[in-house]
């Protein structure tokens, strides 16, 4: 079997039960590190719920999510632009980072929006800032085109998913990602493997280890001089903590300086009502 990021070749390095029920093959590639399953032809059993029964950490998960990605959001990136949440499920950090005032949209194949109707993505061309979307690269049967389509809309993708060991693999009997009795998640990556894609399209990857990022930015060009030459109190600090990487320097920022986010954008909570009661939704 060939690897779905770099074509090299995958070998077999486990098989499990998927769904209680299906025997399934996992690949690891020999060059890159990403970890595949077998052809998936269980998928569509699989997401007779999009988001499964055993999906209790959502909520925790958005607020986490939304808590991390706001100042990294606002460190390096227009604030006052629009931004798109892809594979947005049930719409829930669109609306937290609309409450928060970050101009968020939703766009999701295969969910129904539950609380961010009225702000959807509905045109296919239309590009904004950056791109969202967690916990979602795990459930890519074509990572590669699920990549391209993000990037037709910007050249900055914030995402989630685990990253796994470049020349190992998790022990299949204890490492919860591979959702075995969900059969959803299907695609396991590595540093090596983010940092082929990045090549690919030309782009610049980092990772704190939680959120990763593509951009064609050099953020830590820009951390140092937005941040370290604006800010010279923070220096010390700075040092001491040994942050280089841009995205834990954001969310260390955000810390020291708490009103960080809340100076550069204001809540649509209430702008949002009212637009809505007045009919006027604005999906773009």
């Amino acid at each position: 079997m060939n690897c779905k990021i770099c074509s090299s070749n995958s070998s077999h390095i486990f098989s499990h039960d998927v769904l209680k029920k299906y025997n399934v093959k996992y690949f690891k590639c020999e060059n890159c590190g990403f970890i595949q399953t077998e052809n998936p032809y269980w998928l569509e059993e699989a997401y007779a719920n999009v988001i499964t029964l055993q999906d209790t950490g959502i909520m925790l998960r958005n607020q986490l999510l939304v808590k991390k990605a706001s100042p990294v959001i606002a460190a390096f990136f227009d604030t006052k632009a629009k931004f798109l949440d892809y594979g947005g499920g049930y719409g829930i950090f669109v609306r937290m980072m609309r409450d928060v005032g970050f101009d968020f949209y939703w766009l999701d194949e295969y969910c129904e929006n539950l609380v961010a109707r009225g702000f959807e993505l509905n045109s296919l061309t239309k590009k904004t800032e950056l791109v969202t979307s967690f916990e979602t690269f795990e459930h890519f049967t074509d990572p590669l085109a699920e990549i391209e389509k993000m990037l037709k809309f910007s050249d900055n993708i914030l995402f989630t998913t685990e990253i796994v060991e470049d020349h190992s693999f998790p022990d299949p009997e204890k490492w919860w990602y591979y959702s075995f009795p969900s059969g959803q998640h299907i695609g396991f990556y590595t540093k090596k493997s983010f940092e082929i894609i990045a090549k690919k399209y030309s782009l610049n990857f980092y990772s704190n280890g939680f959120l990763h990022l593509f951009t064609k930015k050099d953020l830590n060009i820009a951390a140092n001089s937005y941040f370290l030459n604006s800010f010279y109190k923070l220096k010390t600090k700075l040092k001491r903590k040994k942050l280089a990487n841009p995205i834990d320097f954001a969310i260390f920022y955000s810390k020291v300086r708490p009103k960080f986010v809340d100076k550069l954008i204001k809540s649509k909570t209430k702008s949002d009502h009212d637009l809505l009661e007045n009919n006027n939704t604005i999906s773009h």
